[in-house]
């Protein structure tokens, strides 16, 4: 009894503690033909995250629209992947997404940039938290497709620590050692100045 009272009760403080935001990307009116008519209802889109990291996207159809956009909602919280962010801006680096005829080219950007997407792949990288991006779509203009392959291509994201797990090796042992020649480079430049103005 006391564990059937837990549940319950942590089942509760996550209700009253929604974490989501949703956006609603497309909704369409179908028909189906029976024999009487024509019966109508509703199909929704919606892509679902948390802004720190976790999206998905689900679908529902009914008769009203807000029972559809609950059905796809609900579909979307129980299909949500996780992508790794760098420094909880940016995608870690440049990748490409299929699915079907959809075909997506996202890449990483410089703080400042902003989203650059269009319709569904806005949508997708809004809910991720993503805050800098360029993409394009250069495939199927179906949202359906765009956010499919636009999810295909962030499952295929490497984030370092997941590269250096793989290899059995430290996180810096896979970034590039350019910067740490840079930052070399400007402590010798000021040591050489501050010198050369001392003997001056």
């Amino acid at each position: 009894m006391a564990e059937r009272d837990n549940r319950g009760g942590r089942g509760r403080r996550e209700e009253q503690t929604p974490e989501f935001a949703d956006r609603l990307v497309a909704i369409n009116r179908v028909s189906k033909t029976v024999k009487g008519g024509k019966r109508f209802g509703f199909a929704a889109l919606v892509v679902v995250g948390d802004q720190k990291g976790r999206v998905g996207f689900g679908k529902g159809k009914a008769k009203e629209v807000p029972e559809a956009i609950r059905k796809a909602t609900e579909s979307a919280k129980r299909n949500m992947i996780r992508v790794a962010l760098k420094d909880g801006r940016t995608l870690h680096h440049d990748m490409e997404g299929r699915h079907g005829a959809g075909r997506v080219v996202m890449r990483q950007a410089p703080a400042g940039t902003g989203i650059i997407a269009g319709g569904p792949m806005r949508a997708v990288f809004e809910m991720l938290g993503v805050q800098d991006v360029v993409s394009k779509s250069l495939g199927s203009q179906n949202p359906y497709n765009m956010i499919r392959a636009t999810l295909d291509g962030l499952r295929k994201e490497q984030s370092p620590r997941n590269v250096a797990q793989r290899r059995g090796k430290k996180v810096a042992d896979i970034l590039p050692k350019q910067n740490n020649v840079d930052q070399q480079s400007d402590v010798a430049h000021n040591a050489t100045e501050a010198e050369a103005t001392a003997d001056a």
